[in-house]
């Protein structure tokens, strides 16, 4: 029988290359000095970025092998929120080790199985090297968003958005039995106009509609009520005609439209109901003029074109319950606020607050402003990161330094763990070991130091047993990063190195790749 034995190691090393290209193509946007990325679709939508998950959900990949990695770090979005690009970077070094060992002539499932060993001896030293933390101690919660934000464009106001969102999450969650934070009760509503020093977290609900009339604009005592039928003259199913021969009939039609509505509008009244929110409609106009006109002289708020996905948040957040015909619209159906207001942001549009709810959900809202576009998502994106940070030591409540710390350690330790195994494994493990070396040299590079030296410094500080020395990339030199406030939470780094090695793991594994039509 003959085998090809030229093929399997060339489809490795094509798939090792092109998941390689994919992480360089990253890892200049790793740290707090990291670079942006300028992405243009194909529609030529301009994104500027620096989350990872973000840049390679918009970069088209075509190698198979590449899209592993871009999966990558979308499960680490998921999962931990932060932490993205680091994900990808080690996933890439470590293939870069693989490849090496590969040429060595090792069998790729023998480095497979010692990664896994080097991955799980990585676990316990990362458990070992993390601080406890209680969720009561703001100021630790705080140190964390901020190192989040540091990346980020936005990292000059990370003094305003670090405590913005760690309220965000506490208000969310009960801090004694919460195990983990649903991001869906934490809206953020973006508004374009002002900077990015006008954001706030408003307790209650901003709706970015329009109040339909202009009578009404600021209730006290609300009652709001949340209605998904239309207040107009009904219609028929099909395309009828109704043929109207003299005038009586005319005006009875007419008079009987006015009639229908001004029940409707009176039954709305009666409930005691004085801020209305109306689900947009496709079948016909959600409100006719002459129920605005009704509903105006009856001082009522109206506010129209509320989204099919928005009504779930606006329930749980001023407690009402939405109303799908008008026989339902009762007293208890209405939630209560103290204050419905309009809110004029200074000549760039307006925005609906409702504050004050009497028996509020656990929901918050974030309200973004930013000067253009692209400065408006970005904040978004980086905000959702914070948000993250503070749910992942919700999840895990421990906290490791940051700042290249803890891959050093780890390398350290592995290459420690490495002498005590044989044959093989030990050579895998230890290039496990540097291959995690990557994050703090790159973290070097992008800070303009000279990664060789800084990172042989910082090996040497390890090895004499400081295990808080990391990269310092505000003064340019290794400090012990914890007095530095850099931290991040365990569950960041741990998530990251699993993800990364199941993914090394499995590239590993593939010998063949073939096309089908």
């Amino acid at each position: 029988t003959y085998q090809d034995r030229d093929k399997p190691s060339q489809i490795r090393f094509s798939n090792i290359s092109a998941g390689k290209a994919v992480a360089d193509a990253i890892r200049t946007s790793l740290g707090p000095k990291g670079m942006d990325k300028m992405i243009q679709d194909a529609k030529g939508d301009v994104t500027i970025t620096n989350d990872g998950a973000t840049i390679l959900k918009q970069m088209q990949v075509l190698h198979p092998a590449a899209k592993m990695l871009v999966e990558l770090s979308k499960a680490q979005d998921i999962e931990a929120g932060d932490g993205t690009t680091s994900v990808v970077v080690i996933a890439g070094a470590l293939l870069d080790a693989c490849s090496r060992l590969l040429q060595k002539g090792i069998h790729p499932t023998i480095i497979s199985e010692s990664f896994q060993k080097a991955l799980d001896k990585g676990i316990e030293v990362l458990t070992n090297m993390a601080q406890p933390v209680e969720l009561s101690d703001r100021e630790t919660l705080l140190n964390s968003a901020t190192t989040s934000l540091n990346s980020k464009v936005v990292c000059q106001y990370s003094s305003l958005l670090s405590p913005m969102s760690v309220d965000a999450v506490m208000k969310v969650i009960d801090p004694s039995t919460a195990n983990s934070v649903d991001l869906r009760d934490i809206k953020i509503v973006k508004k374009l106009g002002g900077t990015i020093d006008d954001c706030e977290l408003v307790e209650g609900l901003v709706l970015t509609q329009k109040v339909a009339n202009t009578g009404v604009t600021r209730v006290e005592k609300a009652k709001i009520g949340l209605i998904q039928f239309c207040l107009s003259a009904p219609k028929t199913d099909m395309d009828n005609q109704i043929v109207v021969s003299d005038y009586a009939q005319m005006d009875r039609v007419l008079r009987e439209e006015r009639a229908y509505i001004l029940n409707l509008v009176k039954q709305i009244k009666k409930a005691g109901c004085n801020v209305l929110l109306i689900q947009k409609s496709i079948l016909r106009d959600a409100l006719s003029d002459l129920a605005l006109h009704f509903l105006n002289k009856m001082k009522i708020m109206v506010v129209k074109d509320i989204e099919r996905d928005d009504i779930e948040f606006i329930c749980k957040t001023i407690g009402t319950k939405p109303v799908a015909h008008i026989d339902q619209f009762t007293p208890d159906m209405l939630g209560s606020a103290e204050l419905a207001e309009e809110v004029n942001l200074n000549g760039s549009g307006k925005l609906i607050k409702i504050t004050g709810c009497t028996n509020p959900g656990k929901t918050v809202t974030i309200v973004v402003r930013g000067s253009n576009k692209l400065v408006l998502e970005e904040a978004e994106r980086s905000i959702h990161d914070a948000l993250c940070v503070i749910r992942c030591l919700v999840k895990k409540r421990a906290l490791i330094a940051g700042g290249g710390a803890p891959e050093i350690e780890l390398a350290l330790r592995l290459n420690e763990y490495a002498r005590t195994l044989k044959g093989m494994d030990s050579y895998c493990v230890r290039a496990y070991g540097d291959a995690l070396e990557v994050i703090p040299s790159t973290l070097a590079e992008n800070a303009g130091l000279n990664p060789i030296s800084t990172v042989t410094e910082l090996r040497n500080r390890h090895a004499q047993g400081e295990k808080t020395a990391g990269i310092n990339v505000r003064k340019g030199g290794i400090s012990n990063i914890l007095e530095e406030l850099v931290v991040q939470p365990l569950l960041v780094s741990l998530s990251a190195l699993t993800l990364a090695t199941e993914t090394v793991r499995s590239i590993l594994k593939i010998d063949d790749v073939v096309n089908t039509r």
